[in-house]
């Protein structure tokens, strides 16, 4: 496989970076990470690619060879979806509520949250 996905995968992670860190509004923030987390699932595909590599199901009309693809890194990013749906939907929940109590969700308005 080219850099190519390596690339994208890099980009994905920087860009929500930078999104979460010029972030004015909580929603913005968790879009970003959500975009953010979107890198990390390319760069598991692309690190499991393997050109010319069959698919990891077996039956009974075909026989395993030695070009396989990793059923381990696939299980991995089904399990990195999972995660990262879950922590956008507590993180947009907490959002709602944060705006329910305070009124915006702007993080600079927000200094009752303050440690």
């Amino acid at each position: 496989m080219t850099i190519y996905a390596y690339c994208v995968a890099g980009a994905l992670v920087l860009l929500g970076g930078i999104g979460i860190a010029r972030s004015r509004n909580l929603v913005h923030a968790i879009v970003c990470l959500s975009i953010a987390q979107s890198g990390t699932y390319v760069l598991l595909l692309a690190i499991g690619y393997q050109k010319g590599a069959l698919a990891p199901v077996f039956g009974s009309t075909s026989k395993p060879n030695n070009h396989v693809v990793d059923p381990v890194v696939q299980a991995m990013t089904l399990t990195d979806i999972v995660v990262s749906a879950t922590i956008t939907a507590l993180l947009l929940a907490i959002a709602i509520q944060i705006g329910k109590q305070h009124g915006t969700v702007d993080p600079d308005e927000l200094s009752s949250l303050e440690g």
